[in-house]
């Protein structure tokens, strides 16, 4: 058994449920030329994603995927002309970004994202973090007692329905900045540029959704494994 994950080693577990891909200029090499094979991929890795984010920004779900759609589809054909200067996928992201505002504007429905749950509510009891006079204020005080090494369970189909579960549980503005920063690896400033938001709103939200998902996944692994938190 693995030692409780450290704030850094959680981020790493969240991401081991993502299906891996090659490096950029493998993946630019392969859309060039015409690879359908990783254009798939990219599809089934991205997409989901890719549809939170762009929800945020129009009115519709039927909407957040023609965005979606729109996306794919400059990126297929603009693909040509990507320089490198950020990684693909935050040019894809950025394309989805633009596109979306775009869209809402014809909407004239546009849903603006500070409209969105201010998700003032604690997500877990107060009682879980460290108090202000503390060497590490705002830390957790306890986690689960035991957490399975990553090579052994955490790529099992269970763990990853039950962080699919924890993620769609959240609201919205935390689903998206986690999905952004835990799972497709976005930085902070990458995060805040594509969803006009504060360096400080991003920590924030950021710190709710992860202590909600640490929430469902010890609970899974204290039912699983007899563990206690």
């Amino acid at each position: 058994m693995s030692r409780t994950p450290s704030s850094a080693g959680f981020v790493h577990y969240l991401r081991a449920v993502v299906t891996a891909l090659p490096p950029d200029e493998v993946l630019v090499a392969a859309l060039r030329a015409g690879d359908e094979e990783v254009f798939a991929r990219l599809l089934d890795g991205w997409s989901a994603s890719m549809l939170r984010l762009a929800r945020s920004f129009v009115s519709t779900a039927a909407s957040a995927e023609e965005v979606v759609q729109d996306t794919w589809l400059a990126v297929f054909q603009g693909v040509g002309g990507f320089e490198g200067r950020s990684s693909l996928k935050t040019w894809v992201y950025r394309i989805l970004v633009n596109t979306a505002r775009k869209r809402g504007v014809r909407e004239q429905r546009t849903v603006p994202w500070a409209s969105l749950s201010t998700d003032d509510g604690p997500t877990v009891a107060q009682s879980r973090f460290r108090g202000p006079e503390d060497p590490y204020p705002d830390g957790w005080l306890t986690f689960p007692k035991v957490w399975p090494s990553t090579e052994s369970e955490v790529l099992a189909k269970e763990v990853r329905g039950v962080v699919a579960a924890a993620l769609k549980g959240l609201p919205a503005r935390q689903q998206v900045v986690l999905t952004l920063r835990d799972i497709d690896g976005q930085s902070a400033d990458e995060v805040c540029s594509l969803l006009e938001i504060s360096t400080a709103n991003q920590r924030v939200l950021l710190h709710r959704a992860r202590a909600a998902v640490r929430s469902h996944l010890e609970q899974y692994y204290a039912a699983t494994t007899g563990g206690a938190s």
